[in-house]
């Protein structure tokens, strides 16, 4: 019998994203970077077009933090953290920086006034025996092992903050409560806290990124049933897309899977290219609109400082 201490994990990665059935266009985004063992899922909010933009901005700050600063020896845009580790310190940073984009660019006009974004992003340390989680708003990170599913994270909405301060309170009560009440997301501030969970991982982990169009619309039970299929990876992002239209499709739907896995032998795995899509992918077209929304230096200084693929 193999010694699980000594086997090799790398995540592999799917991803897939859906107008859905009701919306006229896409306003989520997501980002699957191997090379850096990242993966991160932002669902915009905001009138006109600013949603869709808020959401890749979001995206295009982390996969442009990751790609020009992390691992190299460049000036980060905030200070390191000495208590947290590397991986945690990229999640944070990189989540902290989205948010000060997006509050840039929201600042350009009244069309783009209010918009905002929800964000969860995760990174494996290089051995892949941790991942780190990282949130702001009420888009979710799971993991399914040994057959059971959990959420890792806790949404940053009204009705999740008002369930866990008055547990007494009913369903029927809690279901009168706004169920897209946001309470925390990029956009809302000169800065961000952003919810962190870092945990050991195992081989057959799946962890799956989502944005509220899928638990939205399916229960957990629901989700779990199609992420046990025996299906590739692609094949079951597909899948949950189907299933939570069938179910009414009434939000755009985003899913990335992550699945860890035991590799034998020491060779160097290929690592596949960064992957993003939903409103990213439209946008990425109009340079002009994609320029990442920095704050002016006085504005600043007011301001606290599908394809399934394998990694190393």
């Amino acid at each position: 019998m193999a010694d699980v201490t000594k086997q090799r994990l790398r995540p592999r990665y799917a991803a897939s994203s859906d107008v859905g059935l009701l919306r006229e266009r896409n306003e989520d985004s997501f980002l699957v970077f191997p090379r850096h063992r990242v993966a991160a899922v932002a669902d915009g909010m905001g009138g006109h077009m600013s949603g869709d933009l808020a959401s890749a901005l979001a995206i295009a700050t982390l996969s442009e933090f990751y790609a020009t600063t992390v691992g190299l020896d460049r000036t980060w845009p905030f200070p390191y953290d000495n208590d947290l580790s590397d991986e945690e310190n990229c999640v944070v940073v990189g989540v902290r920086l989205a948010n000060q984009n997006v509050v840039g660019r929201a600042a350009h006009g009244p069309s783009e006034s209010g918009m905002g974004s929800t964000i969860v992003a995760l990174m494996f340390t290089p051995d892949a025996r941790q991942v780190v989680v990282g949130h702001v708003g009420d888009s979710r990170c799971y993991r399914v092992r040994n057959g059971r599913i959990t959420q890792l994270t806790t949404d940053h909405s009204l009705v999740s903050e008002v369930s866990e301060i008055a547990p007494w309170l009913s369903e029927e009560e809690i279901r009168q409560l706004p169920s897209n009440y946001i309470t925390r997301a990029l956009g809302m501030g000169p800065d961000v806290v952003v919810d962190l969970l870092t945990t050991d991982t195992c081989a057959g982990d799946l962890y799956l990124l989502c944005s509220d169009g899928l638990n939205g619309m399916l229960s957990d039970e629901q989700i779990l049933e199609t992420l046990l299929t025996p299906k590739d990876l692609s094949s079951r992002c597909r899948e949950l897309i189907e299933d939570a239209n069938d179910a009414g499709g009434s939000d755009n739907i985003t899913v990335v899977l992550v699945e860890v896995e035991a590799v034998e032998g020491k060779s160097r795995d290929e690592v596949p290219e960064l992957f993003q899509g939903g409103a990213i992918a439209v946008l990425a077209g109009r340079p002009e609109l994609m320029q990442l929304g920095k704050l002016d230096e006085e504005e600043e200084s007011s301001s606290i400082a599908d394809e399934d693929t394998a990694d190393e």
